[in-house]
Parts: C-alpha cells; sequence; structure tokens
C-alpha cells in the first residue's frame, strides 16, 4: 500500500479515515490532529503551562512528545505507585529516560510510599473491599491535581485515546452509570482548588499512538499493569474492536455521537451542574464529601492503624 500524499510505501493505514501514510507523514499527521483537537475544545492557549500524566507507556509519552512538538510549556509528572514486579520502577525509569533526553522536558516524580507511607498495593491490602484500581485512581487523581494547582498549571493533560474513552463510555452506558456519564469529556473545567483536566489524544487510536511511539523512537513500557489483568475495559475494547471490524469507524460514531448529544441535547446538563463542591477540611481540595476528602479519610484511617 502507498502513501496517499506522497506515493511512497505506507507505513499505517487507517482505514476509518481512509488514509494510508508514510512514516514522515504520519508523524506530521499526528500532531496535527492533536492541535486540532485542542482547539476545538478549547483545552488550552498557546501560553498556557501544561502538566502531562506520564506513566511510561505509549499514550501518555506520545502525548508528551506531540506537546512538545507542537511547542507547549509541558511538564512530566510521573506517580510511582509501588506496583511490584518492577513494573513500578520500569515505569519512572522510561519516564526519566524520556526526559532526559529531551532539553526543556521537566519530569516531577512523586512517590507514594515514600511521600505517605505505603504503596498503593499495601493500602490494598489492608483496605479490604477496596479494589486496588479504585485506591489507584484515587490516589493519582489528588497527587496530579495537587501537583497542577500548586504548580500554576493551566491543566492536567492525559493520555486517554479513543479506545479508552469508549470502553469507559460503554461500561458506564451499559450500567446507566448517570453521574460516571456526565463527567466524561474531553475537557473538566476546572473551578478554584480544581485543575482543569484535558485529553488531547481522545480523536487518535491506540493503534496510531503505538504506531507514533514507535517510528519516533520513544521507549515505553510495553506491559500492562498487573493488577489491570481482567478489568472490564479490557472485555470492552475486545467487543469494540468486533464491532468495529464489521463497521468501520464504529469507533468515532459511538463516541463523537455521545459528545454531540451532551453538546447538543444537553444531555447529563442536570447532574454536572447539581455538584455541590467545599473544601476538604484537611487538605483544602474540593470535595463533595462532609469534612474530609475521600483522599483525606483514607490516609487518616492508615495513621489510626
Amino acid at each position: 500500500m502507498k502513501c496517499k500524499l506522497c506515493g511512497k510505501t505506507a507505513a499505517i493505514n487507517m482505514r476509518q479515515h481512509r488514509l494510508a501514510l508514510c512514516g514522515e507523514h504520519f508523524l506530521a499527521w499526528v500532531p496535527a490532529q492533536v492541535a486540532r483537537t485542542v482547539k476545538k475544545y478549547r483545552m488550552f492557549g498557546p501560553d498556557e503551562r501544561i502538566l502531562v500524566a506520564v506513566s511510561g507507556g505509549k499514550d501518555s509519552l506520545t502525548l508528551w512528545d506531540v506537546l512538545l512538538a507542537l511547542g507547549y510549556h509541558a511538564d512530566g509528572l510521573y506517580i510511582n505507585l509501588g506496583i511490584g514486579n518492577g513494573y513500578s520502577a520500569e515505569s519512572e525509569a522510561k519516564a526519566r529516560a524520556f526526559a532526559d533526553a529531551r532539553p526543556g522536558a521537566n519530569l516531577r516524580v512523586v512517590d507514594v510510599a515514600a511521600e505517605y507511607g505505603a504503596s498503593i498495593p499495601e493500602l490494598a491490602r489492608r483496605r479490604k473491599g477496596r479494589k486496588t484500581c479504585s485506591l489507584c485512581g484515587l490516589v493519582k487523581r489528588h497527587i496530579m491535581n495537587q501537583a497542577a494547582c500548586e504548580g500554576g498549571y493551566a491543566a492536567i493533560a492525559t493520555g486517554h485515546n479513543l479506545d479508552d474513552e469508549d470502553a469507559v463510555l460503554l461500561q458506564n452506558a451499559l450500567r446507566w452509570s448517570v453521574p460516571y456519564l456526565a463527567r466524561q469529556a474531553p475537557v473538566l473545567p476546572g473551578e478554584p482548588g480544581l485543575a482543569r483536566k484535558v485529553k488531547p489524544l481522545v480523536r487518535l487510536r491506540e493503534r496510531e499512538t503505538a504506531a507514533y511511539a514507535l517510528l519516533r523512537g520513544i521507549d515505553y513500557i510495553y506491559d500492562e499493569c498487573p493488577h489491570a489483568e481482567g478489568a472490564t475495559t479490557l472485555l470492552y475494547k475486545e467487543v469494540l474492536n468486533q464491532l468495529e471490524a464489521r463497521s468501520h469507524g464504529t469507533k468515532e460514531m459511538f463516541y463523537l455521537s455521545f459528545l454531540e448529544a451532551r453538546e447538543q441535547y444537553g444531555l447529563f446538563r442536570a447532574e454536572r451542574e447539581a455538584l455541590d463542591m467545599h473544601p476538604c477540611e484537611r487538605c483544602g481540595q474540593p470535595t463533595t464529601a462532609p469534612g474530609l476528602c475521600a483522599f483525606c479519610r483514607l490516609w487518616a484511617a492508615e495513621e489510626g492503624r
């Protein structure tokens, strides 16, 4: 297959776009798509500072690489969760190596066990009934928001791609999890004490971010988090892949139609506007819970052990 733009051998064929591109043109196409997404959803301006949540994987490192290539002031944040079998150590090493190879790419590392006294797996063992992934998400959200607010960043950028968003959307739609559906969007606006959250890769598929990382020579961790094994989102990704194989463009249609319904028909607008936020008594971050936020309650329980 030939590149549609120059006739050279294509490095990737994107059937949903009816577009095959060689390596050179694909590496130019990806940043252009991200730039369009940033502009379309008004994620951030050219002079605003961005904090990129970096995991050491292909999506977050691709995002960081693209934002730097587009000229944004984008710093990285890696949160070491203390996941065993060398996973967290290798992930951190990949993030550090990426930053070291790029002048001006600043990386901040937060070690959860060193900072708060316990790793995520240790917390999960102590908190009976709490899933590791749930605790992980809670801790990461708090630390990312704290780092963004204290650092004066305009937004936190995460590497969620189209496949990620589709899988979560399908899961929440099947369960009609209205609170989660109400918050699923490329941009979650900020407010005092709560940083804006953005997802610049939502128009890119997972295979496209992987291809970009490969062609750019980005060294990322290939293994999935050991705690992600058996996650329901992986099942939903399989289902969506089967639908896509029968009807090209299904993934884009599913997600973009949802966003259109949110915007055009005000889907879940009442739920989005109904949140009553107030500062946590301990950390000051906005929360809907009385007294302490969920993060502070977690560590308060640890202190009381």
